[in-house]
């Protein structure tokens, strides 16, 4: 068996055809231009290689989280409009200017020392309910301190919020939509670009659309609603079979002995663990002191067996049950059988960890380009 040094334990396939089709499919439904979150390393798959696919949708923008994103696309030559979606602090607003990163503003004294550095442009937050960042949307005193600002802020081009639960519900997004248009009547004009959608609420279509929308989870395969039509798969995590062994019933496995084989059986060791981002945190399999509670599976060999035993930090344990791997074979976590989503669930978690827990020492290989 030959592999290359990059499958040589744990890797991620990362197919870029599937994820420029997500996005086909929110411009589609919204007729709006993209603000692509690529943020946290472009959800775990790598931000360059993801702006680089998108640059034939002619996306306004990107999103990013911190001005050290900004500035590791910049440094890659991608040229758009770059936000930097994190509230602004006076210390990192030489930093936005050094890099030409557009900030999200909420906050009065931020808003009045940027517009006293010249004209750049930038975001105004407002918050509509998320109470996590922005101007609030009922602070009558602040917004009207915020107007008189803007009225001499030429530079000013965008006004945004942060729906909260448009995947789990759509009604919430009607309201905190018309508390934006509320705060957008009492401002001094419409800036150019005003944006609220995420990925559920642009699957709902125009209603929301705006100027821009902000997709995140839904262009990396993740779902963004019960209802919501379904992802392209865009992420494959795959791990290497480095050992096998016959155990008897009764054997412990792993650390803590949680698991006790119920039968004589094989378990084979993948080389993925928690320092891969394959979370240790999570439920185990029956057989386990809690017997109770569901596993997590992987395919191995066309059949999905179940994860055993506490994940290490390298290595995780499954039940290959009569089966015969052997090292050398592989193992899909995600991206197969199994989806993202369902791991995740499995986890106890969301999509959106599980991609950003993925660790540098993870290759990510980009095999199907656009």
């Amino acid at each position: 068996m030959t592999f290359t040094p990059e499958t040589a334990r744990a890797w991620v396939d990362v197919d870029l055809r599937a994820l420029v089709a997500n996005a086909r499919t929110l411009v589609g439904l919204t007729g709006t231009r993209l603000l692509p979150m690529v943020k946290a390393n472009g959800y775990g798959v790598g931000a360059v290689a993801v702006a680089r696919a998108l640059e034939p949708l002619d996306p306004w923008g990107y999103g990013v989280a911190s001005v050290e994103e900004g500035a590791t696309l910049r440094a890659a030559g991608i040229v758009r409009p770059v936000l930097v979606a994190s509230p602004l602090l006076a210390g990192a607003i030489d930093a936005h200017l050094a890099h030409d990163l557009r900030p999200a503003i909420g906050d009065l004294a931020s808003l009045a020392t940027w517009c006293r550095q010249g004209a750049r442009p930038f975001h105004v937050e407002i918050d509509t309910g998320m109470s996590r960042a922005g101007f609030r949307w009922d602070d009558a005193a602040a917004l009207a301190a915020a107007a008189s600002l803007l009225q001499e802020a030429p530079a000013w081009e965008g006004l945004f919020t942060h729906f909260h639960s448009a995947d789990t519900d759509p009604g919430s997004a009607a309201v905190q939509w018309d508390r934006l248009q509320g705060v957008l009547a009492a401002l001094p004009r419409r800036p150019a670009l005003v944006h609220a959608a995420n990925s559920s609420a642009a699957l709902q279509g125009r209603r929301f659309a705006g100027d821009l929308i902000r997709p995140g989870i839904f262009l990396y395969g993740g779902a963004a609603g019960a209802t919501a039509p379904s992802p392209n798969p865009v992420a494959t995590l795959r791990a290497r079979v480095v050992a096998v062994r016959t155990v008897r019933a009764g054997d412990t496995v792993s650390y803590g002995a949680t698991w006790r084989a119920p039968r004589a059986t094989t378990v084979a060791t993948l080389a993925l663990g928690y320092a891969d981002g394959f979370l240790r945190a999570a439920r185990e399999a029956a057989g386990s002191l809690a017997p109770a509670l569901p596993s997590r599976v992987v395919e191995l060999d066309g059949a999905l067996v179940p994860v055993v035993g506490r994940v290490t930090m390298d290595m995780t344990t499954v039940d290959a049950g009569q089966s015969r791997p052997v090292p050398g074979d592989v193992a899909t976590i995600y991206g197969g059988r199994v989806s993202l989503d369902q791991q995740a669930a499995a986890a106890g978690t969301i999509a959106y960890e599980l991609l950003t827990a993925l660790s540098p020492r993870v290759p990510r290989r980009y095999g199907r380009e656009p």
